[in-house]
């Protein structure tokens, strides 16, 4: 359906349903993966998030909330916390910041998809799962126009599927997908061999 291409990282977006839509994912994603995964799920702004952690006694991968000033590494599972948006610069870093909500969300989707657009290009693959709002169509948009490679989670499929719709009424994805379709995508993507 695409041309081939190599992938350096993966962003993913969620909200309501979505831990249990990144638990047929993640866990699933071998040690010594190459990819960097950057993760948003909606989560309250006055908890700590506690994703990282549950993830970490799951996944194969090296699980942590992303920092800021953190250079991003190949072969790990980063979440965006709670209270901050979550951004990745071009040199590779991320960056938290504390300006207003999107989609009354921070951290927002759209954040962190439309600065890993502009970071990554072509190499970037966007996956958006069940939620209940539009956070993450402007920002999947977003990739798919910068040459990085688009993945909505079927809505038949999604446990809430405002969101994937959301993406699906904004523009035409690379493709439309249910979770085990997603899993096997990302268990055969082309990536860089780890040097």
């Amino acid at each position: 359906m695409n041309r081939e291409r190599a992938f350096e990282a993966i962003v993913i977006g969620a909200s309501a349903g979505g831990v249990d839509a990144l638990l047929a994912l993640l866990p699933a994603l071998p040690a010594g993966y190459p990819c960097a995964v950057v993760v948003v799920l909606h989560v309250a702004e006055d908890r700590d998030s506690r994703l990282a952690e549950v993830f970490d006694a799951r996944a194969a991968l090296p699980v942590r909330e992303a920092a800021d000033k953190e250079t991003i590494r190949p072969g790990t599972i980063y979440f965006a916390g709670a209270g901050y948006h979550l951004s990745i610069e071009r040199d590779r870093s991320f960056s938290l910041s504390c300006e207003p909500p999107v989609h009354f969300s921070r951290p927002s989707i759209d954040v962190l998809m439309e600065s890993a657009a502009d970071a990554y290009g072509g190499t970037l693959l966007g996956i958006l799962l069940t939620g209940a709002s539009a956070d993450g169509a402007a920002g999947l948009s977003r990739i798919q126009s910068c040459g990085g490679m688009t993945v909505v989670q079927d809505p038949a499929e999604a446990q809430v599927a405002i969101m994937p719709q959301a993406a699906l009424d904004a523009f035409t994805p690379d493709r439309i997908l249910t979770l085990q379709g997603i899993r096997a995508l990302l268990l055969t993507l082309d990536v860089p061999h780890a040097t």
